[in-house]
């Protein structure tokens, strides 16, 4: 399918690495120029020259968005630049585990500011530049806001906020025909999640009893799904759709887990 993306200006937030990479990589495909936005300059060149060698165009800013001054400087970058922004993916973000019982004050703060105040900062600077073209905004969030996972109040908050400003941004955008919508992961496959995996005993049993609550397939949701529906969300063929949470899961957080 043709998503009518070509020389689209396409801020990726933590484009460099997993989710947000394979988001990136689509959006080339679709011949779109995504933006990377992330801490780590190596990994943001690495992650460009890989679209290159595919033949696609991608351009990066370095910067740390749990700052709140380098997201408004992030943002200047990509403007002159390029002169617009076309859309934006919300996706930087990390389940940090601060907990309830185990965490702190300070903890839950900078849990916020790793995983959802750059998501206003970025595109409460970047809305003028939405409204010339209005400009699509997709959310990248994670089921812990709906199902809880134990231990990670922060990311799960950050998270139930990710939601609410999907949301809020839908209906305050309106006006300007900004469309905004979050895709919701479950268990998907990404390097933040073989980490985590490998830090069981015995990691393939692990993966195992995960995959075999997932209904659909009993596997792992790959990151090239998310990013195939956040390519089709930026588009005008997803045209009448916002403030919609999308979950792709494989039906993991909705549909009766005993299936099968």
């Amino acid at each position: 399918m043709n998503l009518n993306l070509d020389h689209k200006i396409i801020i990726v937030s933590g484009g460099a690495k997993g989710i947000g990479n394979a988001i990136a990589k689509i959006l080339a495909e679709e011949n779109a120029l995504p933006v990377i936005i992330g801490r780590n300059k190596d990994d943001n060149k690495r992650a460009i020259q890989e679209i290159l060698e595919r033949g696609g165009t991608a351009d990066f800013v370095t910067a740390e968005l749990s700052e709140p001054d380098e997201c408004r400087i992030a943002i200047g970058e990509v403007v002159k630049k390029y002169g617009r922004i076309d859309g934006i993916v919300n996706n930087a973000g990390v389940n940090d585990g601060v907990g309830l019982e185990n965490g702190s004050y300070d903890g839950f703060i900078a849990s916020y500011h790793k995983n959802v105040v750059h998501y206003y900062l970025l595109v409460h600077h970047a809305l003028p530049h939405l409204k010339k073209s209005r400009g699509a905004i997709v959310n990248i969030g994670s089921k812990t806001a709906e199902t809880g996972q134990g231990g990670t109040s922060g990311y799960a908050a950050a998270n139930g906020a990710r939601n609410a400003l999907t949301r809020e941004w839908a209906v305050e955008l309106l006006p300007y025909s900004i469309r905004v919508n979050a895709i919701i992961v479950a268990e998907a496959w990404t390097p933040l999640y073989e980490n985590w995996i490998s830090t069981f005993e015995n990691p393939d049993e692990k993966l195992k009893s995960v995959t075999a609550k997932i209904p659909l397939e009993k596997r792992m949701t790959t990151s090239e799904e998310i990013a195939n529906m956040t390519a089709f969300l930026l588009s005008e063929k997803s045209s009448h759709t916002t403030g919609q949470l999308i979950h792709v899961d494989g039906g993991y957080v909705h549909l009766d887990r005993s299936l099968g």
